[in-house]
C-alpha cells in the first residue's frame, strides 16, 4: 500500500492556510464538493507541489439494498481522473431507502446511516463493492462510520463485519479511529476489539476528527478538537500496525491555523506513541488480523437478500426522516436523537447550498425549515430541497410579510426555472433586500 504521510481535509474554508501549512503530505476532498473541470485553484497548486490528493465519497450508499447507480460511479471516476488519486474512499452505510425494491416512496437521509451486522447485509455489500470496484480505475478503500443506533438481531461484531467484507471483496479499510471511539459510546463496543478483529494489513489510511458528548450521546461532529481518548485509540492502532497515511478531518468551527498546525502535531505525537510500543514490544499482537487482503471471490447477493435489507432500511429510515413508527427492537431513544440529527443537519447544509435563504428569512429560517422537515421527507439532493422548501413556504403562504414574501418568491423562480440562473442573489433580489 502507497505510503501516504500526514494529511488533512482539504476545505475551501481553510484552502489557503492547508497550502501554507508545513509538514502536509497529502490532502483529502469531499469528491461531491469538485467538478472535474473547474478544479479550485488551491487544490491545482497543491497537485502542481507533488501533493496528493484523494477523493472521498459520501453518495454512493454502497450498504444500501439497491445496487450502486452508474451515474454516481461514473461522477466519482471522473474526480479520480481528474485529481490524478491513486485510490479513492468511501463508506459502508447506506443513505438513501424505499423505491422500486420495496414499493415505497424514495427517502434520502443525507447522512451516513449503519449497516446492520447481518448476513443479508454483508451479501449485499460485498456485490455492491464488487461493482464499484468494477467501475472505478484506481483501488477502493471503505471507512467505518460512527452511529447513534444499533439494529437489533446483528449476527456479527464490527471488527468480523470487516474482516469477512476484506477477505470476500479484497477491498481496502479506511479506518476513522473517531468513529470507534463514538461507537464506545454510543454502542458500548469496545475499540481495542475491533481492531483486534481487522485484517490490519487492509488498512489504506486512517482517519482522526474531533467531537462532542451530550446527554451520554457521542456526536461526530467533526467540528471540535481531536479529544484524548480517540488519540489514545491511534495510538493502539498504530502499536499493532503502521499506517500507511493518517489524515485530520475538520468541516465546521475552523481554528485559526497555529491550532491546525497542534491539532496536526497530536496526531504525529499519538502515532509515534505507537511505534515506539512496538519497537519496545508491548504491542499486542491482533488476533487473526494479519493476513493481507486477496482479489476476493466473486459474490452475488441472493434477490431475496436485497428485498429483506431494503424492506428493513427503508422501515428505519422512514421512521428518522417521515414520523412512522419505530420498528420493534430498536432504542426509541436514540433514533430520537438520531431524527433530530438528521433534521438539524438537513437546515444546515440548505443554509450552505442555499444561503440566500437565510437572509431572506431571517432568524425565522431554521424554526420554519425544521417545521417543513417534519411533514416532507428530503427525496432529492439539498439544492432540490432548498426550492422544495421555498416552494412549500409560499403555498403555505409564508413567510407573512407580503414584501418578505415577494422576495422569496423572485428567489425561488431564479432558481427553478428551465435554466436556472448560477448561484447568488439575482439583481432583482439583491435591490429588494437593500430596501428592508
Amino acid at each position: 500500500m502507497r505510503r501516504l504521510g500526514t494529511g488533512i481535509g482539504w476545505r475551501p474554508e481553510i484552502a489557503d492556510a492547508v497550502e501554507r501549512m508545513p509538514g502536509i503530505d497529502w490532502v483529502e476532498v469531499v469528491a461531491e464538493n469538485v467538478c472535474p473541470g473547474h478544479l479550485p485553484d488551491s487544490l491545482l497548486g497543491l497537485r502542481e507541489r507533488g501533493v496528493t490528493v484523494i477523493p472521498h465519497g459520501v453518495s454512493l450508499g454502497l450498504g444500501g439494498a439497491d445496487r450502486p447507480d452508474e451515474g454516481r460511479l461514473t461522477a466519482l471516476a471522473e474526480r479520480v481522473e481528474a485529481l490524478g488519486a491513486p485510490l479513492v474512499t468511501e463508506h459502508i452505510a447506506f443513505v438513501r431507502a424505499g423505491g422500486a425494491l420495496t414499493a415505497s416512496p424514495h427517502l434520502e437521509a443525507g447522512h451516513l446511516l449503519p449497516v446492520p451486522r447481518t448476513r443479508d447485509a454483508l451479501d449485499v455489500l460485498c456485490e455492491n463493492v464488487r461493482i464499484a470496484q468494477d467501475a472505478l480505475p484506481v483501488p477502493l478503500a471503505l471507512e467505518n462510520i460512527a452511529a447513534l443506533f444499533s439494529w437489533p438481531g446483528e449476527e456479527m461484531t464490527e471488527g468480523q463485519f470487516l474482516a469477512e467484507l476484506v477477505e470476500r471483496t479484497g477491498v481496502r479499510l479506511l479506518i476513522d479511529v473517531a468513529n470507534l471511539h463514538t461507537n464506545h459510546v454510543n454502542r458500548g463496543e469496545d475499540p481495542a476489539e475491533a481492531l483486534a478483529a481487522l485484517p490490519l494489513e487492509a488498512i489504506a489510511y486512517v482517519h482522526v476528527a474531533g467531537g462532542f458528548e451530550r446527554d451520554g450521546v457521542w456526536h461526530d461532529s467533526h467540528a471540535h478538537p481531536v479529544p484524548r481518548p480517540v488519540l489514545d485509540i491511534l495510538t493502539d492502532l498504530a502499536s499493532r500496525v503502521a499506517p500507511p497515511g493518517v489524515l485530520l478531518e475538520r468541516d465546521e468551527n475552523f481554528p485559526d491555523p497555529a491550532e491546525l498546525e497542534r491539532e496536526l502535531g497530536a496526531v504525529r505525537g499519538a502515532v509515534t506513541a505507537g511505534r515506539g510500543a512496538m519497537t519496545a514490544g508491548r504491542a499486542t499482537a491482533p488476533a487473526g488480523g494479519t493476513a493481507k487482503p486477496g482479489g476476493g471471490v466473486a459474490v452475488l447477493a441472493p434477490p431475496e437478500a436485497r428485498q429483506r435489507l431494503g424492506v428493513a432500511q427503508a422501515a428505519v429510515l422512514s421512521s428518522l426522516v417521515a414520523g412512522t413508527p419505530v420498528p420493534e427492537g430498536f432504542d426509541r431513544v436514540r433514533m430520537g436523537v438520531q431524527a433530530r440529527a438528521l433534521a438539524a443537519k438537513r437546515a444546515d447544509v440548505v443554509a450552505k447550498v442555499a444561503p440566500e435563504l437565510p437572509v431572506l428569512l431571517g432568524e425565522g429560517y431554521r424554526v420554519a425549515f425544521l417545521a417543513y422537515a417534519r411533514v416532507r421527507p428530503m427525496s432529492g439532493g439539498y439544492r432540490r430541497d432548498a426550492l422544495d422548501f421555498a416552494e412549500h413556504l409560499l403555498k403555505v403562504g409564508r413567510p407573512e410579510d407580503a414584501r418578505a414574501r415577494r422576495r422569496l418568491r423572485e428567489w425561488w423562480l431564479d432558481r427553478s426555472g428551465p435554466t436556472p440562473r448560477p448561484p447568488g442573489l439575482s439583481a432583482r433580489a439583491k435591490v429588494l433586500l437593500r430596501r428592508r
